[in-house]
């Protein structure tokens, strides 16, 4: 089993000598910064509410109770105070050093644009963003976390929708597409705060035929056999590291 300081050493290493590297994260990389990951200990899946976190969070629910919708997603789900953390500003600058070509997340709290990341690719879609249904006029979360009830238009009334991929709703092809394109063409991926639980988001990995796989996770994921590199710790400490 190797120690700490040589995992880190490791790393350094295949980011020394690899231009060509895409990373793939998840929630575990955004708990540093204050949002909770929905499936940890201290998770949304193990509040107590009315309803399991899954079920408001559904498109029928949204639906059928768009206003039991809206309490939780302001409550539970918009993070105003959030910043980004040591994973999210370590990502722009090795992006900026020619280094990541790509960051692949499953969050939708902007962090990674919000530390300087210019190529983002979110696979479910951003609390940033909202849209009315009825004209497309364009919303900021601000809007939508001091509206109440259901959050009209300020346009012509009609409802706003956040432009996140709720369950049972399909994941944006053209979003998909640039995924596997990235992760097909990578020399390293770099898997981090991530269970890879969630499908379909999670299946992009199999496109990977690169050099080195890394996983950079605090709990076992489905990868970690696969692993060339395999370190079992929160991702923000590791990359103050390097």
């Amino acid at each position: 089993m190797k120690d700490c300081k040589d995992v880190i050493n490791e790393l350094k290493s295949i980011i020394q000598k690899y231009d060509n590297i895409v990373f793939f994260g998840g929630a575990g990389v955004s708990t540093e910064s204050g949002i909770p990951d929905f499936r940890s200990v201290d998770g949304l899946y193990n509040q107590q509410y009315d309803y399991p976190p899954e079920t408001i969070l559904s498109h029928t629910f949204y639906r059928k109770n768009a206003a039991e919708f809206f309490r939780f997603y302001r409550n539970k789900m918009l993070f105003t105070e959030a910043k980004p953390n040591a994973a999210h500003l370590k990502l722009t600058e090795l992006e900026q050093r020619g280094k990541v070509r790509a960051i692949i997340t499953q969050n939708i709290d902007g962090l990674h644009q919000a530390a300087g990341s210019k190529v983002v690719l979110e696979l479910h879609g951003s609390v940033l963003r909202n849209y009315c249904e009825n004209c497309g006029e364009f919303h900021d979360m601000e809007y939508i976390l001091h509206s109440e009830g259901i959050p009209a238009c300020k346009k012509c009334g009609g409802p706003i929708k956040p432009d996140v991929v709720l369950y049972e709703e399909g994941l944006d092809q053209n979003t998909i597409s640039e995924a596997v394109y990235y992760i097909q063409n990578a020399e390293v991926l770099m898997i981090g705060g991530t269970s890879l639980a969630v499908y379909p988001a999670a299946g992009l990995i199999d496109y990977f035929k690169g050099d080195k796989l890394i996983v950079i996770n605090k709990a076992p994921t489905p990868r970690d056999n696969y692993a060339d590199l395999l370190i079992q710790a929160p991702i923000g400490e590791v990359f103050s590291q390097i």
